[in-house]
């Protein structure tokens, strides 16, 4: 019932920059908490970031605090993910994920790859 595209991902090199975008479209009248979560290759799938319904609250793995950061925008159904300073070990396929407050009702997107190489 509900749907997510994200987009922003691509080839960047080792201490680049990419911000990646996570739109919700269909029945968005439930608030829902949103995570990023991140799979390497030949690795299981990862915690990134997440954020609470109203955006008070967020949380980081260790391994991107103060690197990456977690918004949202509710009136565009928008989320994002401010990476910064990219190594080598953050590629991997990039998934933006929401649960809804009341019924833990999960959407997954399809997926967005991030490459960090030189």
């Amino acid at each position: 019932q509900m749907q997510l595209v994200e987009s922003g991902g691509g080839l960047v090199q080792p201490g680049g920059s990419l911000r990646l975008s996570c739109v919700a479209s269909g029945d968005t009248s439930s608030t829902f908490a949103t995570r990023w979560v991140r799979q390497a290759p030949g690795q299981e799938r990862e915690f990134v970031a997440y954020i609470s319904p109203s955006g008070g609250r967020t949380s980081y793995s260790d391994s991107v605090r103060g690197r990456f950061f977690i918004s949202k925008d509710n009136a565009k159904n928008t989320m994002y993910l401010q990476m910064n300073n990219l190594k080598p070990e953050d590629t991997a396929v990039y998934y933006c994920t929401t649960r809804t407050t009341f019924g833990s009702v999960e959407t997954w997107g399809q997926g967005t790859q991030v490459t960090v190489s030189s």
